[in-house]
């Protein structure tokens, strides 16, 4: 088992805000995006081009060209851009790389079993395929993959990505445009919107945090032009000043103190041709929160968290590991788009984070899930309704959401090794806290699995003791064995008070001391065992 940890918090913050402009300004925006845009183009193009024999002297000649056309600052944010869309890229290969491989070992590894043959875990066997004809297609398949495989190494080898901008998705869409509903015009609409650059980094010490797109305090916005389109400018220094102003309503005063003291901040702006609206997003970055210990983070217990396709299952437990109180569920919905499942992720987060502080807990313990594979046919074999489902569900971003929301609450998030929580939670939990007035699920019962393991204890409960053995004169018997204590019973703890003759001081000291019960010799009461000595065989 992978050990627990506190996730970090997040390290910068983007908020976003309507750009209510008039029609003049659309058409200078517009017009910027798609020059900028072409540059930006043919700056990715000359950087894959180049490959991995990319260095700074490179850079500065790429951007020496781009600044006699726009402007420096136009020509540093889009040679950065560019840096960080290859680098991005070449991750994507990585993964990319991993995933043929992993795949082709499962193909191979099914490929030599006989037809029909069960899997063998213990010995890393894996099953069978059912037919024959099933074997053969497979073995097609896995010749595919060997030469797809052989394409991607041969591009990381020479420092090949392949990028569209744009998008991969919108450039396919071009050739289904009756199925979606679209005719020439609209899909261009979106295509140049999508190409545009209208985006620069901040600079500490400059007016406002950013010299290329000005926000001020009022809420007025300056776009520095370039060198070819500076007859649109109607402000001073090749400046245009937009008719609409700014107001973000998500942590405004933060970003007003950025902007007052100089401080970076970087915007984007783009326009949603869906919506006919044009936004602008602001982001900074900010000193990371500094990581509290694991134990300072449960001091307070922790609510547990199952993640699940529909809904999210929250228990509260105590420090010790008990369940306090009812299990919470919070629903959400992912179907419909992503901005519809990302308001749904958002709310049931949001529900969450107010539970917990009513609780009164200061860490949140979810599992650190990981689906790359899950949607492989070779794991799951034709359940093709699991895979969507696996497809669909938002792992990555439903932890960044509550790691950045649960980060403003000062809830710290705890990750934990989701092997067996379910099972285990159902096996030990679900049957002992369901009861004629509740009814406890396998996903509430997993939720107290994910909460114990944040904690350090075992999932398992402790088994009591016969029925008549679960108490005695004294007291209850089955907490008397501490958490390092397996299969038998601990010290009774000490009372205080008067003592009467049956009991004599100091008589339960050790007795839960095995060697105490080894009635030969016990070194524990006595320094030394006393034994009969053997009768005489002759008088």
């Amino acid at each position: 088992m992978a050990a627990s940890f506190v996730v970090p918090g997040p390290a910068g913050v983007a908020v976003r805000a309507r750009l209510r402009v008039s029609d003049a300004d659309a058409a200078v925006l517009a017009e910027v995006g798609v020059f900028l845009g072409a540059l930006a183009a043919g700056d990715l193009a000359s950087r894959v081009r180049q490959g991995a024999e990319h260095d700074a002297a490179a850079w500065a000649v790429r951007k020496r060209e781009l600044t006699g056309v726009s402007s420096a600052r136009w020509a540093g944010s889009i040679t950065k851009a560019t840096h960080d869309q290859w680098a991005l890229s070449r991750r994507g290969q990585a993964a990319e790389l991993g995933w043929l491989r992993g795949q082709i070992t499962s193909l191979g590894a099914r490929l030599a079993r006989p037809l029909g043959a069960k899997a063998d875990r213990r010995a890393g066997l894996a099953r069978g395929y059912a037919s024959r004809a099933k074997w053969h297609a497979k073995s097609r398949r896995l010749y595919t993959l060997r030469d797809w495989l052989a394409r991607v190494e041969a591009d990381r080898a020479a420092g090949r990505v392949r990028v569209v901008r744009g998008g991969g998705r919108l450039a396919r869409l071009r050739h289904h445009l009756d199925p979606a509903g679209l005719d020439v015009e609209a899909w261009r609409g979106r295509w140049r919107a999508a190409r545009m650059f209208l985006s620069a980094d901040g600079e500490s010490g400059k007016r406002f945090g950013n010299e290329t797109i000005r926000v001020t305090d009022t809420g007025r916005l300056t776009l520095k032009l370039p060198a070819a389109l500076a007859h649109l400018a109607n402000a001073p220094h090749g400046r245009y000043l937009l008719d609409a102003t700014v107001t973000f309503t998500h942590r405004s005063r933060e970003w007003l103190e950025r902007i007052t003291a100089d401080r970076a901040v970087a915007y984007r702006i783009h326009h949603d041709v869906v919506r006919g609206r044009w936004y602008v997003t602001a982001s900074w970055q900010h000193t990371p929160v500094t990581v509290l210990p694991l134990q300072a983070a449960l001091a307070r217990g922790v609510v547990g968290v199952d993640m699940n396709d529909d809904h999210l299952a929250a228990w509260r437990l105590d420090v010790h590991g008990n369940p306090v109180g009812e299990p919470r569920r919070f629903f959400y919905d992912l179907s419909g788009t992503t901005a519809h499942r990302d308001a749904q992720i958002r709310h049931a987060l949001t529900r969450l984070l107010h539970h917990t502080r009513a609780t009164g807990a200061a860490a949140i313990a979810i599992e650190d899930l990981d689906f790359s594979d899950g949607t492989s046919r070779e794991k799951h074999g034709r359940n093709k309704r699991f895979r969507r489902l696996i497809a669909r569900f938002p792992t990555a971003r439903l932890r960044a959401r509550l790691v950045s929301m649960a980060a403003e609450q000062n809830i710290a998030v705890v990750a934990v090794d989701p092997a067996y929580t379910s099972r285990w939670g159902a096996q030990h939990w679900q049957k002992p806290l369901t009861g004629s007035r509740r009814k406890v699920s396998r996903h509430d019962a997993a939720s107290i699995a994910i909460g114990r393991r944040a904690l350090g204890h075992p999932i398992r409960r402790r088994t009591a003791p016969p029925p008549a053995h679960q108490s005695d004169e004294q007291r209850h018997r089955s907490a008397q064995a501490g958490a390092d204590t397996r299969e038998r019973e601990g010290p009774r703890p000490r009372l205080p008070g008067p003592r009467t003759g049956c009991v004599p001081p100091g008589s339960a000291a050790k007795a839960g001391d095995q060697n105490t019960q080894h009635r030969s010799g016990c070194s524990a009461e006595q320094p030394q065992s006393w034994r009969q000595d053997p009768l005489p065989l002759s008088p």
